[in-house]
């Protein structure tokens, strides 16, 4: 059997997270990575964004493995819900191995801790058909590895999210030494992060951003409260070394620092001085210019909780006069309205705010200079730009064509595309495709909320609901009771009255047309009143509110049923010999319930308890 190789685009192209990417040797399936992406405003209600999952229904038998880079959502996000289906083996350094084990046992507790793996920059592993290996990279996590899938055509490298930093410290800095020996063994296909291919001048090195960290620190007269990202540990770090220099203490609060944080720290990934950290019940007790409060969570969860300090609802903290707000992370394009916002209730509470991502370029990501370094060490023969929006794809093109890279020799994918590689001609062809659609998450449910769900979301965002409800009777083709009209959303039913009635005999006329023209069907009739209503509402409102028709039918055969019965009873009484006045008494007291008495007037007197009766 010929050798066979697939370049598998799954998700996380032409959009920022959700990486998930494979490669496929013969009859084996390499998965590299399988994140998740946080939903913007367009999204009503999901929690989050994971790949198509139809590809391990499809493909689940064929994969080896799932090989993670790091230790971040968009890297290991989706594994909760592939694990809770599919017995994969998952690949990981320690630090990536624990992130994903808790992000896993949020889903299921019960889950397989030997279905994890835990692997290093010298690990490689051995399967029927490839090996795989690894290489320390930049990112702001620790121990973020890039992968490597050996093929009988050459190599095929895959970065994850990384930079370059020569002043990183050693468990964040990239392997130099490591790309120089892949090179040399013949590099076929570079899978490269794009998320900050527009940037062209470089970032600041993390030296730097930790001596402005300390500047702040310094400088600041009160309490200090850091906004980050948990899982941003290089900053964590950051801010604790600030904290330590300028003789302060730390409160950790935020949802995920018990567990990511202090995960890093018990694995030796985050170094903490004896007493630097404090409890709640401290801070009545240490003064505003020795604290610092460093909140933590996912993607906005910080800057929700800095607003609950700014307006007072938050259950420990409240931002005052001489506080100073640090957001010490970049935000996305997503979240910018949103700092914005916290910014400007962080000053009406009294306090200020600054910006690291305002006074600092900093980015985890690659910038356009540092991927033409990468191209240039590892001289791919073919460039599949990934992980970034289709702009930074196409800036990272046009890169790669400067390092003098053949333009037909660079793939702009989009999720779902399958290369496959022809071993005559050397080249890959774009081939049938696989599952690539978005998962939407939306509570305990997955895949449950579709476009149709958002589009009604979105109008009754817009417009809210107007339900009609009415009683009717088919078989003498009349409304049985008057037609109930309310809405949500849409108008305020006090103030519109006019309105609400006329609707009421838009209603009528409906049902009345639907009756006298037309063969009784239900889905047309719900149909013609909410076709009517809608023509109505818009002509007097402009608005297109959801109109939601509910029409219920007079049970006629339960009617007749009662009535024959009722025929009978009376027939058999007629027929039946009549019993005796005792008799019948008897009878009576033994079937009841309570005791009975019979008053002079002969009506019976029910004792409705024991006390009444005593």
């Amino acid at each position: 059997m010929a050798d066979q190789i697939k370049i598998m685009i799954l998700s996380g192209v032409r959009e920022q997270g959700k990486d998930m990417f494979a490669v496929q040797v013969n009859d084996e399936i390499f998965v590299l990575d399988a994140g998740l992406k946080y939903p913007d405003s367009s999204l009503f209600g999901i929690d989050v964004v994971i790949p198509d999952l139809d590809f391990f229904a499809q493909y689940g038998d064929r994969v080896a493995g799932i090989f993670l880079t790091h230790g971040h959502a968009d890297s290991i996000g989706a594994l909760p819900y592939i694990l809770r289906k599919y017995d994969i083996p998952v690949f990981g350094s320690q630090l990536t191995v624990e992130l994903a084990k808790i992000e896993v046992k949020r889903e299921n507790k019960k889950i397989k801790n030997s279905l994890f793996h835990v692997i290093d920059a010298n690990t490689e592993i051995d399967f029927r058909n490839a090996s795989i290996s690894f290489f320390h990279t930049t990112h702001s996590i620790p121990d973020s590895l890039g992968i490597v899938v050996h093929t009988p055509a050459g190599e095929i490298v895959y970065t994850g999210d990384f930079k370059f930093d020569p002043s990183a410290a050693p468990n964040y800095r990239t392997d130099m030494d490591r790309l120089a020996e892949i090179e040399t063994k013949n590099v076929l296909a570079l899978l490269s992060d794009s998320s900050n291919a527009e940037a062209w001048f470089p970032s600041a090195s993390e030296q730097s951003i930790g001596s402005y960290v300390t500047d702040v620190f310094r400088n600041a007269k009160g309490r200090i409260i850091v906004a980050a990202k948990a899982s941003n540990l290089n900053r964590v770090q950051e801010v604790l070394n600030a904290a330590h220099a300028t003789g302060r203490r730390v409160l950790l609060t935020g949802r995920d620092v018990a567990k990511i944080v202090r995960t890093a720290m018990k694995l030796g990934y985050l170094q903490v001085p004896d007493g630097l950290l404090m409890r709640v019940k401290d801070l009545k007790t240490t003064p505003d210019d020795k604290t610092v409060i460093l909140e933590t969570g996912r993607m906005g969860e910080p800057l929700n909780s800095l607003q609950k300090m700014a307006t007072k609802r938050h259950s420990m903290i409240k931002i005052h006069k001489g506080d100073l707000v640090f957001i010490a992370t970049t935000p996305s394009h997503s979240v910018e309205t949103m700092v914005a916002e916290t910014s400007d209730m962080v000053y009406r509470a009294g306090g200020t705010v600054i910006q690291l991502g305002r006074d600092k370029h900093t980015s985890g990501h690659a910038t356009g200079r540092d991927l033409q370094l990468l191209i240039d060490t590892l001289k791919p023969k073919f460039l599949f730009p990934v992980i970034g929006e289709y702009r930074l794809m196409e800036i990272h093109k046009d890169l790669a064509e400067k390092t003098g890279m053949d333009k037909d020799n660079i793939f702009i994918s989009k999720n779902g595309d399958c290369y496959n590689y022809d071993f005559k001609k050397k080249r890959f062809y774009l081939s049938d495709p696989v599952p690539g659609e978005d998962i939407m998450i939306d509570g305990s449910g997955v895949g449950d909320v579709g476009n149709i769900v958002l589009r009604d979301r979105e109008i009754l965002s817009d417009d809210g609901i107007f339900i009609a409800v009415v009683t009717i009777d088919r078989k003498k083709k009349k409304i049985i009771a008057q037609p109930q009209v309310t809405s949500r959303g849409f108008v305020y039913i006090k103030a519109n009255h006019k309105l609400m009635n006329d609707s009421i005999e838009i209603i009528k006329k409906a049902i009345a047309n639907n009756f006298e023209h037309k063969k009784f069907d239900w889905s047309e009739l719900k149909q013609d009143i909410r076709n009517d209503l809608e023509k109505f509402l818009y002509k007097q409102t402009n608005r297109r509110p959801v109109v939601l028709p509910v029409v219920m039918e007079v049970n006629q055969n339960r009617h007749r049923a009662m009535q024959k019965k009722s025929a009978k009873t009376d027939d058999n009484k007629e027929s039946a010999p009549k019993k005796s006045h005792s008799t019948t008494n008897h009878k009576n007291r033994r079937k009841s319930r309570h005791p009975v008495d019979v008053n002079k007037t002969g009506k019976k007197v029910v004792e409705k308890s024991k006390e009444n009766k005593e």
